[in-house]
Parts: structure tokens; sequence; C-alpha cells
């Protein structure tokens, strides 16, 4: 009897543990895919951006997250086909609704709705990917830890493009 409430102890403690270990590589796997779309998205708002910017600085800005984010979707990228987690094509929802809205405006208008996003936008990243560095070991931990200074540069930039 004492021999089958060990094995029956033993059995749910490894059951634990293989649900832990599937959660942990789920929240790997949606941080992954979720920081490559995000990628997506700065890459394409960019692009609008260097082209709709009525100022040069917002031009500029947008050029600089074209470059830096296509960076950060190859190191993503690089990553996730390592643990073997398919690499998304598209973009986050909540940016294809800004580049819509982006789409139908211009001069100052277009320049003050893509930097209060921009820095919306970052402000959550920086959130995001500090919390799962701080909380995840491991290349996917390491990559948030690794893109958190790209992430700082461009709310920095950002917020000073508020400024008059």
């Amino acid at each position: 009897m004492e021999k089958r409430h060990a094995c029956g102890a033993v059995l749910a403690a490894a059951l634990l543990a293989i649900g832990s270990a599937a959660k942990a590589d789920s929240s790997r796997e949606d941080f992954l895919k979720s920081a490559i779309k995000g990628d997506n998205s700065e890459i394409r708002l960019g692009e609008l951006a260097a082209k709709n910017g009525s100022r040069p600085a917002v031009r500029e800005f947008g050029q600089t997250l074209v470059a830096d984010h296509a960076k950060a979707k190859t190191q993503a990228a690089r990553v996730a086909r390592q643990l073997g987690v398919d690499v998304p094509s598209g973009a986050m929802l909540k940016a294809d609704a800004e580049y819509v809205k982006l789409k139908v405006l211009s001069g100052r208008s277009f320049d003050r709705e893509f930097v209060g996003y921009m820095i919306r936008d970052h402000q959550q990243d920086i959130h995001d990917f500090t919390a799962f560095a701080r909380t995840h070991k491991g290349p996917v931990g390491d990559l948030a830890q690794m893109q958190l200074p790209t992430l700082k540069k461009h709310l920095r930039l950002a917020e000073d493009l508020m400024r008059p």
C-alpha cells in the first residue's frame, strides 16, 4: 500500500514537472512569435514613416526602425529555428490597425500619430521584454535581454521627436 502511494506521488510530481516544462516551452514559443511579429510590424510602420513623414527627423527615425528591427528579426528568427519554432511572417493586429490609420494621414498629423504610437508601443515592449528576460533563462531570455537596449533607444528617439 505504501509503495502504491509513493509511486502515485512520484507520478504526480513527474506530471507536474512535464506540465511546467510544456508551459515554459509554450511561453518561450509565444514570446518568440510575438517578438518576430513585433519586428515585422516595426519594419512595416518604419517604411511608411520613412516615406510619409513630414519632418526629416521622423523619416530618419522610420529608417532606424527598419534597420534595427530587421536585425532583431534576424536574431529572433535564428533562435526560433534552433528551437524548432515556426517564424511568423505577419504583423501584430494592433500594428495593422495603426498602419491603416496612418495611411490616410499626412503632414503633422501623420508625424504626431506615428510618434505617439511608437512611444506607447516601445513602452509596452520594454515592459514585456524586461519581464521575460527576468523570468526566463536560456536563448530566448538572452535574446530578450539583448534586444532591450535597442528598444530603449527607440523609445528615447520617439520621445525626443515629441518635443517641440
